[in-house]
C-alpha cells in the first residue's frame, strides 16, 4: 500500500529562492588588473589592437575597460620562450568573473604573448570600501566631559555618597604611571 503525502507548506521546506537584487548583482563586479608581456617582434599598432580585442571582450561580457599603461620594453631576468626582453602592458578592468576568465583564455591562446597575469585587485585598493556598504555607520565619538568626583557623586541606598570616577583616562595614566615597561631591577615583587 502506497501512502503520499501532501507537500510541506512553504515555511517548513525553506525560502522561495528569488531573483537576485541589485546589490547581488553589484557584488559580482570585481575591478582587476591584466599584466600582459608581448613579444617585441611587434609593431606598436598590433600591440594596440591586441589591447583594443581585450577591451572589447570585457564590454561584450558587461564589464567596464579601464585604464591602459604601456611599460614598454624591459629585459627579463631570464629568458621567457627563447626571448630576452618584452613589451609590457598593464590593462585594469571592472567586470564579472566570467568575463575576466575569456580575457585569460584569449590571452593565452594568443602567440604575440609570452606571459599573462589576471590579478583580482583588493576593493580598498581599487577606491572602493573594503565592505562595501556592508557595514553600519560608526556612531560618533564624543568626549569625556571632565568633572570633579565631588560634583559626580551619588547617594547609594544607606544615604552615603559614593564618588563616581569621571577623571579622563588620562589624567590617571599621568597619576598612576605604572611599572616600567622595560622591567628595571628595583620593579620585582617583594616577598618571595
Amino acid at each position: 500500500m502506497t501512502t503520499s503525502y501532501l507537500p510541506l507548506p512553504r515555511s517548513h521546506r525553506g525560502p522561495e529562492r528569488r531573483a537576485p537584487g541589485p546589490e547581488e548583482v553589484r557584488a559580482a563586479m570585481r575591478p582587476y588588473e591584466v599584466m600582459v608581456i608581448f613579444d617585441v617582434d611587434l609593431e606598436e599598432g598590433d600591440i594596440r589592437q591586441r589591447v583594443e580585442r581585450v577591451h572589447e571582450l570585457v564590454r561584450s561580457k558587461g564589464g567596464t575597460p579601464g585604464s591602459v599603461s604601456h611599460w614598454g620594453r624591459r629585459t627579463f631576468a631570464y629568458e621567457i620562450k627563447h626571448r630576452s626582453e618584452g613589451y609590457y602592458v598593464v590593462l585594469e578592468a571592472t567586470a564579472e568573473p566570467a568575463a575576466m576568465a575569456e580575457v585569460d583564455r584569449y590571452l593565452a591562446l594568443e602567440d604575440a604573448v609570452l606571459r599573462h597575469k589576471v590579478i583580482r585587485q583588493p576593493d580598498n585598493v581599487a577606491g572602493r570600501g573594503a565592505s562595501h556598504g556592508r557595514r553600519r555607520p560608526a556612531a560618533p565619538v564624543t568626549p569625556p566631559v571632565a568633572a570633579s568626583p565631588r560634583s559626580a557623586s551619588t547617594a547609594d541606598g544607606d544615604g552615603r555618597e559614593v564618588a563616581a570616577q569621571a577623571a579622563p583616562i588620562a589624567a590617571d595614566a599621568a597619576e598612576n604611571p605604572g611599572p616600567d615597561p622595560a622591567g628595571s631591577p628595583g620593579d620585582e615583587p617583594s616577598g618571595s
